[in-house]
């Protein structure tokens, strides 16, 4: 979705590191109860529905994983021109294949698949290279608001938080279209 509204429209993206869960463990934890009976209940229907429509799988996560790693490995690749081919690689493992990428096996082939030197990715990223960067970049996005992900900021007042249809940015991008004809 992301790709057909830089096609269509022009549109700047920027993945930024936000974590929904800081107090997950390095190892991860167990889906919380209320999410697993969200689930027995029909809750990703909408989501598997969304990324068939976007020609995506959708695998649902069975654990919650620790993130920190993959945020500091995607600023390996905003430094090395990657970001963007990184971020996509990174979520399809986690969402189309449903893989733990607090694991250095699967950061590694995703920088693998996208040119990424992944041995020197380790390296950095294990020698605390971008640890503050992050910690900056979360504490920037609570500072603005943002409590869900992905949350979605649009000319630097919009937020379009979650999985959402294509039409909801339609939607906002005519909003700015609008405000920008009131100036």
């Amino acid at each position: 979705m992301v790709a057909k509204l830089q096609a269509e429209y022009n549109v700047e993206v920027d993945w930024r590191p936000y974590y929904l869960r800081p107090d997950t463990p390095p190892e991860g934890m167990d889906l919380p109860d209320y999410i697993q009976r969200a689930r027995a209940n029909g809750s990703e229907e909408r989501l598997a529905q969304m990324a068939a429509a976007n020609g995506m799988k959708f695998k649902s996560t069975e654990r919650i994983y620790n993130t920190r790693l993959a945020h500091e490995a995607t600023e390996y690749a905003r430094e090395h021109g990657k970001l963007l081919e990184f971020h996509h690689a990174v979520f399809q493992k986690v969402y189309g294949e449903g893989l733990d990428i607090s694991n250095w096996d699967i950061l590694r082939r995703a920088a693998q698949e996208t040119g990424l030197d992944a041995d020197e990715m380790q390296a950095e990223v294990e020698s605390g290279t971008y640890t503050e960067v992050v910690r900056m970049q979360v504490y920037e996005a609570q500072r603005i608001g943002v409590q869900g992900v992905p949350t979605y900021v649009m000319n630097n007042r919009y937020a379009v938080v979650g999985a959402q249809p294509y039409e909801v940015f339609l939607q906002v991008i005519e909003r700015i279209r609008q405000d920008a004809e009131k100036r």
